[in-house]
Parts: C-alpha cells; structure tokens; sequence
C-alpha cells in the first residue's frame, strides 16, 4: 500500500473481530510513531498497552461513567442496562492503547509536544492500516480521570492523555464521509 492510499483508505474502526493483536505486530506498527516530528527532540510521545485486569478496570469505570451521563427520568433498570452496554463495548475493543503526552516546560513547548504526539498518533494509525489492523482514537472521559493516569502508571503532573487507541483487526470497515477540503471566505 502506498502512502497516499493509506490516507484515502483509513477509516476509524468501531467494529473489530476479538482476536488481539500479536504483540510484535504492535511493536513494528508502535515503531512508526518514534519518527513523528517534534519540535527540540523532545519525543514526548507514550504509547501504553492495557493488559487485561487494566481493561477489566476501566471497563468497569467506564460503566458507571456511561451510568452517571444517563438522564435523571431514566429508572434503574434501564440505567443498569446503558451501563452493562457501555461495559460490553469497552471490552469489546481487543486491543486498547493509552497515547499520552510528557507535558514539561512552557505553555509554547507543552503545544508543540501535544502536537508533536498527534503527529506520531497519526504514523501509528497509517502503518496500523498498511499492516491490516483498524483503530479508533477516544478521548472518553476516563482518559481525563486522574484515576486513569495513577492506573497506568503515569505522573498526573506531568502526563496526559490524549486519548486510547482502540486497536484490532476489522470487523467492518464504514464507508468514507469526508466533506469539501478547501473552504473560501
């Protein structure tokens, strides 16, 4: 696959088979985001896969998250319903991936190094593609939880998280919908 038909064929994946991705294959395509562009070198970038009691925790977060959004009128039964769902959903995804970004130095720089690992977020989801495997980048709110970061390890001063990278092979690839490129005023 060549770059450019990496870009025009990408689609974000919700729907993936339940096999895991190997190990290595999350290596070689992780291996992709260190060549990101950034500013001073800083390789801010950190990529970190959920092993599955960290899933299984998370999961659970994100049922009640999903449980606390749901509106006052709605009964118990229902609630617990749209919780055990957002549950299933969670633990649907056979790969999960934490992006987080070292956020040092000025507000100039922490920009720059936000930037700098989305530029390497994007690598990862080309090369995930080229090699097969589909992804979709979240930002729920459990990635903003500081429970989240002291969960995985990170420093809740100085790491944050971007998002997770849902990762596995498709199940169902959407169809583009892509609007017009260039607008003028």
């Amino acid at each position: 696959m060549t770059l450019a038909e990496a870009i025009l064929s990408r689609r974000t994946i919700f729907q993936f088979k339940p096999e895991p991705v190997p190990k290595e294959v999350l290596e070689k395509i992780l291996s992709f985001g260190i060549w990101g562009p950034n500013h001073l070198l800083t390789e801010p970038w950190r990529f970190t896969v959920l092993g599955e009691q960290t899933k299984r925790t998370l999961a659970e977060r994100y049922r009640q998250i999903q449980m606390d959004r749901t509106p006052a009128h709605v009964d118990a039964e229902n609630r617990a319903k749209i919780g055990e769902a957002g549950h299933k959903k969670f633990m649907s995804k056979p790969t999960v991936l934490a992006v987080s970004c070292v956020q040092e130095g000025d507000e100039q720089r922490r920009r720059e190094d936000y930037a700098a690992t989305c530029c390497a977020m994007q690598n990862v989801q080309l090369a995930a593609w080229d090699l097969g495997v589909g992804m979709q980048w979240s930002t729920h709110p459990v990635t903003m939880e500081r429970a989240t970061r002291d969960l995985l390890g990170l420093d809740p001063e100085r790491d944050y998280i971007i998002g997770f990278f849902y990762t596995g092979y498709p199940d169902e690839v959407p169809k583009s919908t892509k609007v017009e490129l260039l607008r003028r005023v």
